[in-house]
């Protein structure tokens, strides 16, 4: 209860220290181990919400001046005042720091076996879900290099790199 009353009062805590507070603690609670995850669109939807949800309760509402009322900020104004990358520009470009790293790693490392590895299984019925290799592609076609071989791509660690903030530094609607 205390937390919320600090975090929403204008005058106790300035919003530059509010903003290091989101992104040492909140943010990086939130996406601890993003490096794996396999987002689907929901879920890239959900956690934008959420940065927004935190950064419109850190910066407050804003006074109109046509009608004189208070309303809510637009996302737009959002993007405008915070202006690091947003979560998903995060979590994509660890996603493919990391991607870059099991690439290069040798054929004998288990890591990369279960990287380039087909399961022995039938595939059940319907559509198959979206994977983590998926999300690299999608990442990758972002920045214009989506029909690439991407693990030979990786094993040029300067070009990943700057395929890596490409991707950080590309925004999202």
């Amino acid at each position: 209860m205390y937390a919320c009353i600090l975090w929403s009062s204008q005058r106790l805590l300035s919003k530059n220290l509010k903003i290091k507070i989101c992104r040492t603690i909140i943010l990086t609670v939130v996406i601890y181990g993003c490096e794996t995850w396999s987002l689907t669109l929901r879920e890239e939807r959900k956690l934008r919400v959420f940065e927004n949800m935190v950064l419109r309760r850190i910066f407050g509402p804003k006074r109109d001046e046509v009608v004189g009322e208070w309303r809510r900020l637009y996302n737009e104004e959002l993007n405008d005042l915070y202006p690091a990358p947003n979560i998903m520009r995060v979590i994509k470009s660890r996603r493919m720091r990391w991607a870059g790293h099991v690439a290069r790693l040798g054929e004998e490392r288990g890591v990369y076996r279960v990287l380039v590895g087909k399961p022995e299984r039938k595939r059940p019925l319907g559509r198959p879900r979206r994977g983590w290799v998926d999300n690299i592609r999608t990442d990758l076609q972002e920045v214009g290099c989506g029909y690439m071989d991407w693990i030979g791509l990786a094993q040029d660690r300067d070009m990943w790199r700057t395929l890596v903030s490409a991707v950080m530094n590309l925004r999202v609607p």
